[in-house]
């Protein structure tokens, strides 16, 4: 029970380091950071971070990893929750955006993936290829049950991610800005959508 309760508070510390330094990498990219910024924001010495991470590459894809399970978990619940393409695109937008503003962000905008090492590179692509492939499934399903106008997939599925992962790096907090980004951008952006 208390290795249980070992881990959790483990993962918990990892994940309050991994939105720290998401924030850090946002506001001023992976060259502007250190280690040390992101101890900083979490009232923690920099080398209490090495229990965590080797070094800042291994903190940046580990931020990678994050915000691709953020976008996996909100895609998995609109395909649970949705009632046809539409739905799903609405929700998935609203869930995923509930996350990057939520108390679970901020997440990691993927811009650094260059200087990830090779390995690190090619796992964070392989995941972003497939979340993009998954939406553009999404899409093909509204456009064949009638709920979403016929349309180039790969160029919408890329407008609509562009516009959400982008979130991060202009959001900064504000609550009341939070509920309208999560109200008005799925409306927003599925306008063009409609047959």
């Amino acid at each position: 029970m208390a290795q249980k309760a070992d881990e959790t508070r483990f993962e918990l510390q990892k994940d309050r380091m991994l939105r720290a330094a998401a924030k850090c990498f946002n506001e001023k990219g992976y060259s502007g950071s250190s280690l040390k910024d992101v101890a900083a924001v979490l009232g923690l010495t920099d080398a209490a971070l090495y229990y965590y991470v080797r070094n800042k590459e291994e903190l940046v894809y580990l931020c990678y990893v994050r915000a691709a399970a953020v976008g996996q978990e909100a895609m998995a619940r609109a395909v649970r929750d949705g009632l046809n393409g539409m739905d799903i695109v609405r929700r998935y937008l609203r869930y995923h955006i509930e996350i990057m503003v939520g108390d679970r962000g901020p997440v990691a905008i993927m811009s650094e993936i260059p200087s990830l090492k090779p390995v690190h590179r090619n796992e964070v692509l392989e995941l972003s290829r497939r979340h993009s492939a998954r939406f553009e499934g999404i899409l093909e399903t509204g456009i064949e049950d009638g709920s979403i106008a016929p349309c180039d997939v790969r160029m919408t599925g890329n407008a609509i991610m562009g516009s959400i992962n982008w979130i991060p790096k202009w959001y900064h907090g504000d609550p009341a800005m939070a509920k309208l980004i999560a109200t008005q951008f799925p409306v927003i952006l599925t306008r063009g959508l409609r047959p």
